[in-house]
């Protein structure tokens, strides 16, 4: 049996990757999580293309945390094909970004967005948030079977 995804953190940021990937792991928030670095690999791995072609497309994560500045493909393009795919709708999606722009919140909850954090430059704060966004989305949230 292969093991669910948990987390895909969509992230072309480093640091933000690095910081992420410690909060959730000092929070034994998730065992499995699946990092890339752009957008165009964002959706090759949600959809099962290119690269990931040999995936099962039945294992889908059960959090994608997205950037929305993103290279190849931006965080709103991924989004929109995220919540308008049947197969991928359900999944929740976390735009996590250090966009303040009132434009991009209101398209991202236009295309969907379950929830959407401007990151906090402050890694403590950075933490904080992270832990938070993982105890709701995979441990409180209810969430259907897909």
């Amino acid at each position: 049996m292969t093991q669910t995804i948990e987390i895909l953190l969509v992230e072309d940021n480093p640091n933000d990757v690095e910081l992420t990937l410690h909060a959730l792991k000092e929070n034994n928030l998730t065992n499995i999580i699946e990092v890339v670095r752009d957008g165009e690999e964002a959706l090759d791995f949600i959809f099962a293309t290119g690269p990931y072609s040999h995936r099962s497309r039945e294992r889908r994560p059960k959090l994608i945390l997205l950037d929305l500045k993103l290279p190849k493909v931006d965080g709103l393009e991924v989004l929109k094909r995220v919540k308008s795919n049947p197969i991928t709708r359900m999944i929740p999606v976390v735009v996590m970004t250090s966009s303040r722009e009132e434009r991009d919140l209101v398209e991202s909850y236009q295309l969907g967005v379950n929830s959407y954090i401007v990151k906090p430059v402050d890694f403590e704060r950075f933490t904080e948030a992270v832990r938070n966004l993982g105890l709701y989305w995979l441990l409180l949230n209810e969430a259907p079977s897909n």
